[in-house]
C-alpha cells in the first residue's frame, strides 16, 4: 500500500490554507500550472481521486446522447468506477478486446468504432485509452496511431494515466510525448508516487473550465487543497523526478526490483500471467497451484500486503524488499 513519506506530511504542515473553489490557493494554483507545462498542456485541474479525474474528464468532452465511448474491456472506467460514464453521460460503453492481448491498437479500435450515421448504431465519440493497463504498456508509437487517427474522424481522445508515470520510467516515451497527445489526461499522485491523496487532469484552457462545473457538481470542489497539492508536488517531484524521463526520481528502482521478483518467481517453475513491463509483476498462481488466500498469508507473514497474484512494488518498500 502506498503511503506518504515524511517529506510529504512536512509539506502538509507548511502548505497555504486558501480556498481553491475561488482559485485562491497558491499551491494548488503552482502545481496546477507546473504539471499543464510539463505535459504539454494549457491548463490542469486537481480532483480527490483518478475516478474522479476520469468521470469529469470523460464527462466534460461528451453532450448528450446518442454517443458512445470505446475502449479496452479491461479498463478502470468499465470494471471499477461503479458505472459512472453511463450513468453521468448516458454512453453506450463499447469495450474492445485487444488482439494482440496487452494493448489496444488502431486495427482493434477501426474495427469496432462506429462512425457513420446509421440510426440503428450508436456513434462513437470518446476513445478512452489507458497506459499502464494491468501494469503493460501501449507503445507511444500505437497512441500516437490512434490519436490521429481519432482525431481525423473527429472523435476526442481521453488517457487514463493514472499509471502513465510507469510508462514514462519504463523508457516507452517522455512525459510530454505521451500526453500532449490526448485531448485530456488523468495523473494519479497517489498509486505508484505515494502521495496520500489526489489526481490531476490535464487538457486545453476551455476543456478545463467546463471540467471545473463538473468537478463542483459532483462535490470535487474542496476548500483547503494546499493540504492536497503539496504532498502531490513532493511526491511528483521526488519519486517520479523532475526530468520528463522520470529517471531521477525512485519509481525506476522499483522497476529492477519487480523484474527480481519475476525472475525469482520463474527460476522456481512459476509462471507470469501478463508480461512483465513496469513495477507490477502478475504471477500465474492457478498454473502454480498456489490460491490467492495463501499468497495472502505468505505477504502477511514477510509484512507485505498481497492480494492474489498481483505483486506491485512501492518504492518505498523496493529498497529492503527481501523474498525467498
Amino acid at each position: 500500500m502506498t503511503k506518504p513519506t515524511a517529506s510529504m506530511l512536512e509539506a502538509i504542515c507548511q502548505t497555504t490554507l486558501l480556498d481553491d473553489v475561488f482559485n485562491e490557493d497558491t499551491v494548488t494554483n503552482d502545481l496546477q500550472s507546473y504539471v499543464a507545462q510539463i505535459t504539454g498542456h494549457e491548463s490542469s485541474l486537481l480532483v480527490l481521486s483518478g475516478t474522479m479525474g476520469n468521470q469529469v474528464a470523460i464527462r466534460s468532452h461528451l453532450a448528450q446522447p446518442p454517443h458512445s465511448v470505446l475502449c479496452d474491456h479491461r479498463s478502470h472506467i468499465i470494471c471499477y468506477e461503479a458505472g459512472g460514464v453511463s450513468a453521468w453521460t448516458g454512453a453506450t460503453m463499447q469495450t474492445v478486446v485487444p488482439r494482440n492481448g496487452v494493448y489496444l491498437t488502431l486495427e482493434d479500435i477501426q474495427k469496432h468504432a462506429v462512425l457513420d450515421d446509421n440510426i440503428h448504431y450508436c456513434p462513437t465519440k470518446l476513445i478512452s485509452l489507458e497506459n499502464t493497463l494491468d501494469g503493460m504498456i501501449m507503445p507511444l508509437s500505437e497512441a500516437r496511431r490512434i490519436v490521429e487517427w481519432a482525431h481525423a474522424n473527429d472523435i476526442k481522445v481521453h488517457l487514463d494515466g493514472a499509471r502513465l508515470w510507469e510508462a514514462v520510467v519504463a523508457g516507452a516515451g517522455s512525459l510530454p510525448e505521451y500526453a500532449s497527445l490526448f485531448d485530456s489526461v488523468s495523473l494519479c499522485f497517489s498509486k505508484g508516487l505515494g502521495a496520500p491523496i489526489g489526481s490531476i487532469i490535464v487538457g486545453s484552457q476551455d476543456f478545463i473550465k467546463k471540467a471545473r462545473w463538473f468537478r463542483k457538481s459532483i462535490g470535487g470542489g474542496a476548500r483547503q487543497t494546499g493540504v492536497i497539492a503539496a504532498a502531490a508536488r513532493v511526491a511528483l517531484d521526488e519519486t517520479f523526478g523532475t526530468d520528463p524521463q522520470g529517471q531521477t526520481g525512485k519509481l525506476a528502482a522499483t522497476h529492477a526490483k519487480a523484474k527480481q521478483v519475476a525472475e525469482m518467481w520463474t527460476s522456481r517453475g512459476g509462471k507470469l500471467e501478463h508480461p512483465l513491463h513496469t513495477n507490477m509483476v502478475w504471477l500465474d498462481l492457478e498454473a502454480s497451484g498456489v490460491g490467492p488466500n495463501d499468497m495472502a498469508q505468505i505477504g502477511q507473514n514477510q509484512g507485505l500486503r498481497l492480494m492474489g497474484g498481483r505483486v506491485v512494488v512501492h518504492y518505498r518498500k523496493a529498497s529492503n524488499l527481501l523474498l525467498s
